[in-house]
């Protein structure tokens, strides 16, 4: 297993050097201080999503399910839709990304937690309502963004339809200190947490028979979940199926139920195919797609696979 993490490693680390000093033309002071900021908005973006991804496959038990189901990506649009619709797009929230990126993270964990808190208020609550409940309130805030884009002058909405794609080309690397700091305090948070995560892969039944306080270790998962995607979302905007692919490719790879293993493995993972991804697009390709693009057709055309694949079984 250690080997399988060093060769990602290797690779990892083979791809991001590659990143740093292609076509540099010896303009080393000029080059390296702005791509160093983009290459550690792509990583702290890629980890994020794979341990996000990776912890709610493992607590929802389905390896199809991405924390996009429960509407995190569409309240994100609702919000900057919202801000644009009730105060147009040169107001100190849009226009100040770090005040944006507040009340966009507040927004989704006060979601969060209030949905857990209200779904959680029955003891033996099962997560599929959650998610049912999640997947009914994503669609209610993507068709109030919908129709508030509809209502907006024509140059507002372009403003909002540039909020609407994921782009690696344009990350807001002002948001790296406050996004990193917010995310080493998740991590600490985690820590304690992540001995559950083994044994919640078993099942909800057999975690509980095993003395796992079940509702109290769920809720702080998902809340943990809201924080992670709302910090990647706001960092380079909602992509739908990079933790999907990740995730279960790190599970092919890995080949063990060990998530100390799984988590670092899917990271790992996720950075090769952005990087790698990132230097296609800008070197092979010319700019002529955008990764986001590339990333949800590979992911959704994997969605598909997995989808026939569960349904043979």
């Amino acid at each position: 297993m250690k080997a399988k993490i060093a060769a990602l490693s290797i690779v990892a680390i083979a791809l991001i050097a590659i990143f740093m000093m292609i076509d540099a033309g010896g303009n080393w002071d000029y080059v390296l201080p702005r791509r160093a900021k983009k290459i550690l908005a792509i990583i702290l973006t890629g980890c994020i999503i794979a341990f996000s991804t990776m912890i709610f496959q493992t607590i929802t038990n389905n390896r199809i399910l991405t924390p996009s189901i429960i509407g995190l990506d569409s309240l994100y649009m609702f919000i900057q839709t919202f801000v644009i619709f009730v105060f147009g797009s040169t107001h100190f929230t849009l226009m100040n990304n770090n005040v944006n990126f507040l009340i966009s993270t507040g927004g989704m964990v006060l979601f969060a937690g209030l949905l857990y808190k209200f779904l959680f208020k029955r003891e033996g609550q099962s997560i599929y309502f959650l998610l049912l409940i999640g997947l009914i309130l994503g669609t209610l805030f993507s068709s109030l963004s919908t129709f508030m884009q509809v209502l907006i002058d024509p140059n507002e909405f372009l403003v909002v339809q540039d909020r609407m794609f994921a782009s690696f080309n344009n990350v807001k690397t002002d948001l790296l200190i406050t996004s990193f700091v917010l995310v080493i305090g998740i991590m600490i948070y985690f820590w304690r947490y992540i001995k559950y995560l083994d044994v919640l892969s078993l099942g909800r039944d057999q975690a509980i028979n095993l003395g796992i306080p079940y509702d109290f270790v769920i809720k702080r998962f998902l809340v943990v979940i809201a924080i992670l995607v709302s910090i990647a979302t706001a960092l380079v905007g909602p992509i739908t199926f990079l933790g999907l692919l990740v995730a279960n490719l790190a599970h092919q790879f890995m080949k063990t139920y060990q998530h100390k293993y799984l988590l670092v493995g899917s990271a790992l993972i996720s950075v090769i195919a952005l990087v790698g991804g990132l230097l296609i697009v800008e070197r092979v390709l010319a700019f002529s797609t955008t990764l986001s693009v590339i990333v949800n057709f590979i992911g959704g055309v994997y969605f598909i696979y997995l989808l026939l694949k569960e349904n043979k079984a």
